[in-house]
């Protein structure tokens, strides 16, 4: 049997506390926004040119260099010295001009500052190579609201040339331990910029989830001094407490259409999975094992429920159909492996594994059982999917501080996502692509 611990902040996550990471001591900070530092890159990166865009606004330069920065960050391009005096969509290009001065892509553009205080943004994507033009779109945005523009110019031009869908107009939330007393639930852009505090509390928070819509988070509040489940709707600030049974309450996760929670209770002895209604309606009980059942994540179909459970002796993973029945051991590399999360399309599982006293973000090809490690940090935590598979978001510690850091589905490509301000950040959540 599991043996717990008493912190506050993971009795819930309860085979995660076998990690025997307590949260880093932090330190109250000024606010400050995230930045990513690109610590490896992929192979075959494709160069592109990104010229200033038309217009008199700073924005004319300021939507460019955001842009240049997606690209660079993704690790599959290589942005090519775009100086000089800006270029519209309607502007002459000398294609192979650029394809000489290494550039394969570029994008050009234009910036109107509308008399309402709005902005319209045009872009248009050139391959140089082909020399073919390959089209472009008219956004309007606020002007508190252009890094927005940026990043759909971002994802327009990912998925045009890599066939992939694009990911920097997505978001992602995670929670901030500033100080002893000082917890926030925080959402920001996918690059760590624009970030809002949905939820600030003296008291610990943790499991965020977002809903299949973006629009909500479900997660873990101790602020009435017990682990309470609520549901929160980000636009509006409303919030709902869903599950408040006796005992624990825990590992909030959406099913694919927003309908239904898994969660995990301890209301009738061990930590068992659950299913309830988004809003806590019509409670059933899942799992029927003797040991402790955590962590519940749904199947990209819904049909299916993977979790962690230690029924087999220790933690490892399992998958049992979201309407009961026996359940299957998924992992059997190591003697410990929690946190599943499974990739958009299925086919693949993420999770920590922890092997010679490392935890490290593991990937399992589901179809073949292929494992492969792909961070060489050492104190890993909380995987998380971008909404096209591509990139996992986790929290580790680096430094002696908890930060968020990203890594490429094949390991190629590893971020570091750091804090300018001091203070621990924990688990974070890859929000879906905005409807």
């Amino acid at each position: 049997m599991i043996k717990l611990q008493r912190d506050p902040l993971h009795v819930l996550n309860l085979l995660h506390l076998l990690t025997g990471l307590a949260l880093l001591a932090c330190q109250a900070g000024a606010q400050a926004q995230l930045h990513i530092q690109i610590e490896g890159v992929g192979a075959n990166q494709i160069p592109i040119a990104v010229a200033n865009f038309a217009g008199d606004d700073s924005s004319s330069q300021e939507i460019p260099q955001i842009v240049r920065d997606d690209l660079t960050n993704s690790g599959s391009f290589r942005t090519i010295e775009a100086s000089g005096a800006g270029l519209s969509e309607t502007s002459p290009v000398d294609l192979p001009g650029w394809k000489a001065h290494g550039a394969d892509a570029l994008v050009v553009g234009s910036v109107i500052h509308l008399s309402d205080g709005r902005f319209t943004v045009r872009f248009k994507l050139y391959d140089s190579v082909k020399q073919v033009d390959l089209g472009g779109l008219e956004l309007t945005a606020p002007a508190n609201n252009l890094r927005l523009s940026a990043h759909r110019i971002s994802d327009y031009v990912y998925e045009k040339l890599t066939g992939v869908k694009g990911v920097f107009s997505t978001r992602i939330a995670y929670v901030i331990r500033k100080s002893q007393q000082r917890y926030e639930l925080q959402v920001a852009d996918a690059d760590g910029y624009n970030f809002q505090t949905a939820l600030a509390s003296r008291e610990p928070i943790i499991s965020p989830s977002w809903s299949p819509d973006g629009t909500r988070l479900a997660y873990v509040s101790f602020e009435l001094k017990k682990p309470v489940i609520y549901v929160h709707t980000i636009a509006t600030g409303q919030r709902l407490p869903v599950s408040n049974f006796k005992g624990s309450n825990s590992a909030p996760a959406w099913s694919p259409d927003g309908r239904t929670l898994a969660v995990v209770l301890s209301r009738d002895g061990n930590s068992q999975i659950y299913l309830m209604g988004a809003d806590g309606s019509g409670l059933r009980r899942l799992t029927q094992s003797s040991g402790i059942d955590t962590e519940p994540t749904f199947s990209p179909d819904g049909q299916s429920v993977y979790f962690t459970s230690d029924r087999g002796g220790g933690p490892q993973i399992y998958k049992m159909s979201a309407s009961g029945g026996d359940a299957a051991r998924v992992t059997f590399k190591g003697d410990y492996n929690i946190s599943p999360r499974i990739s958009p399309d299925g086919k693949t599982l993420a999770y920590i594994s922890r092997r010679g006293g490392r935890f490290q973000v593991y990937v399992l090809d589901l179809a073949s059982g292929q494992e492969l490690l792909l961070t060489d940090t050492v104190k890993d935590e909380s995987p998380s999917f971008a909404p096209n598979g591509k990139l996992i978001l986790y929290a580790t510690d680096i430094g002696g501080r908890g930060v968020l850091a990203a890594v490429s589905t094949d390991g190629s490509v590893k971020q570091r996502v750091t804090l300018q301000e001091t203070g621990d950040v924990r688990e974070p959540c890859w929000g879906p692509y905005l409807r």
